[in-house]
């Protein structure tokens, strides 16, 4: 079984979160749910430009993964997400309450993501251009 790359992961979770949204939420409160994170939604703004500059710069040139030591495995991520999924199910008053939180975590989760990489893009920058 080939690997999913992070970016496939995050359009095939996006796409199942919206799906679970809509049928269990309908259109109206789903939109409302995504409206109320627009915070988070904003910080993607600044990080993504970062990330594209830096990815712009560096086309072409051979980079170092300096995220290859810190990637977490799926069985940490799985538990770490259950853990969370317990929490709200107590926390968000059951079901409903829970999967509400799910579009959250799925725009932290790109938000840490696109960080991670910034910083992998930043480190690659500093060397090749301040050496």
């Amino acid at each position: 079984m080939s690997q999913l790359s992070p970016r496939n992961l995050f359009i095939l979770s996006f796409v199942a979160i919206i799906s679970v949204y809509f049928y269990v939420f309908g259109q109206e409160k789903t939109i409302e749910l995504i409206k109320e994170e627009y915070l988070f939604i904003l910080a993607l703004v600044p990080v993504t430009i970062a990330y594209f500059y830096f990815k712009i710069k560096l086309k072409g040139k051979e980079l170092i993964d300096f995220n290859k030591n810190s990637a977490i495995s799926l069985k940490s991520t799985v538990m770490f997400f259950l853990i969370f999924q317990v929490v709200d199910y107590i926390a968000e008053d059951g079901f409903i309450g829970m999967i509400s939180m799910w579009f959250l975590y799925w725009l932290m989760g790109l938000i840490a993501l696109l960080i991670m990489e910034t910083i992998n893009y930043y480190k690659n920058y500093k060397l090749l251009f301040n050496s």
